[in-house]
């Protein structure tokens, strides 16, 4: 099963639900996608977007989650939806937002990247939205722009067969 991840105006499609990175402290997970959204017939128990999480505010604030549940006591809240999972400050501004996206939605992204999508068939689509730490990378993912560090990602689209893993030198499939 391949798993399309949108973050920024990037897609990177791989044969993994598992995000990472590596750093100077060594290599670890920091999302997986535990089970995703699906439409059902009526009358059958809805399934939902549900991830574990193991990141870091700005500031460093850890923010760790099994299932969707927290489990760290911060100062942050989490909103889910079926299909999506936020966490934001205790102003409300965000953190991280995991999204999966619906099949029209996207098919209506950028032509380079629908054309990965159709060459792949990712199971499911995943935009990944916000500002956080994942061990010491600092990561912000906007509309048009993924950053790593220093590391600047815009328009790409790469397709591999292994996780998708952040590192200082940036983004490695």
């Amino acid at each position: 099963m391949k798993y399309a991840f949108i973050i920024g105006s990037n897609a990177f499609v791989v044969a993994s639900k598992v995000l990472s990175y590596a750093d100077s402290d060594g290599e670890k997970e920091f999302l997986r996608i535990n089970s995703i959204y699906h439409d059902l017939p009526p009358g059958a128990k809805e399934p939902h977007l549900d991830i574990d999480l193991d990141i870091k505010d700005i500031d460093g604030t850890p923010i760790l989650m099994l299932a969707n549940h927290t489990l760290s006591s911060s100062s942050y809240t989490m909103k889910q939806e079926r299909n999506s999972v936020q966490v934001l400050r205790a102003d409300g501004s965000l953190i991280m937002h995991v999204h999966q996206l619906d099949d029209d939605s996207a098919m209506s992204l950028e032509h380079n990247i629908t054309a990965e999508l159709e060459v792949n068939m990712p199971i499911v689509v995943i935009r990944i939205n916000g500002e956080f730490m994942a061990g010491g990378l600092r990561i912000s993912a906007e509309n048009e722009k993924l950053y790593i560090n220093d590391i600047v990602y815009a328009n790409s689209v790469l397709a591999g067969k292994n996780q998708l893993h952040f590192t200082t030198n940036g983004v490695v499939l």
